[in-house]
């Protein structure tokens, strides 16, 4: 049955972003998308946003009606108090704290938090953001603790009764696939392939198995690596990890 409540969805353009938002739309009556133009260095993928909602829009009927409004919001300031591999153009690696210096510190914070802003306006009571805390690059604001915070502060500070859904969370990338082929088969899944971005510096001139990227950058590693994976071992290995409610 589908859950009344509406949902706003931390909507990138990239292929975690892209499977939460077809999650959302097979589970809500009602789903908007967000984005942040915060400096980043794939920029490109803030114009990938518009082609995969309007694939969505086409190939998905059943979707097309619960698909709401689309927010940017200008967060170049975050980008411009970052020094960061994802907002200046430098060799990505890691750093002395044992992150990589492709942390943007604070960023899932604030984007959650401008989030709630819009949803508290907009009377959407469901925030849906593509965190992970099995394949991820040790981000400690993508943590599951770290997200159960502060969706208690948020609602404590607005007085308001919001959800932080983070669908992914437990997922590596190859259930990530696997996850985004039981939403939509395989159509999704060559949605997510040709027009989805995922990679760290932007670069759409190559297209692999996988979809777009430099194929070097840790985005594209783990994109890739999990795309083989979930290829090689069909869908059989990772469906009983999915989430029960799917």
């Amino acid at each position: 049955m589908t859950d009344p409540r509406h949902a706003l969805v931390l909507f990138s353009g990239g292929q975690d972003s892209t499977t939460c938002l077809a999650w959302a739309l097979e589970r809500y009556a009602h789903v908007e998308t967000i984005g942040f133009d915060y400096g980043q260095r794939h920029v490109v993928e803030l114009e990938c946003r518009l082609a995969v909602r309007a694939q969505l829009h086409a190939q998905f009927p059943a979707w097309h009606a619960r698909l709401g409004d689309d927010h940017l919001l200008d967060l170049s300031l975050l980008g411009q108090i970052s020094d960061t591999a994802l907002t200046d153009a430098r060799k990505i690696e890691m750093q002395a704290n044992g992150l990589p210096n492709t942390f943007v510190p604070g960023r899932n914070l604030l984007f959650f938090t401008f989030a709630a802003t819009i949803a508290y306006r907009r009377g959407l009571s469901v925030l849906v953001g593509g965190m992970c805390e099995t394949d991820f690059s040790g981000y400690p604001d993508c943590r599951d603790n770290t997200l159960k915070a502060l969706q208690v502060a948020l609602n404590l500070g607005m007085d308001t009764r919001l959800t932080l859904e983070t669908p992914l969370m437990w997922l590596d990338k190859a259930q990530t696939w696997s996850l985004s082929a039981a939403l939509g088969g395989e159509k999704l899944n060559e949605l997510i392939v040709e027009h989805t971005h995922s990679c760290y510096v932007g670069d759409r001139r190559q297209r692999h198995e996988w979809g777009y990227g430099c194929g070097q950058c840790p985005a594209c590693a783990l994109r890739a690596r999990g795309y083989r994976a979930w290829r090689m071992h069909g869908d059989s290995p990772f469906t009983d990890t999915l989430p029960a409610n799917l």
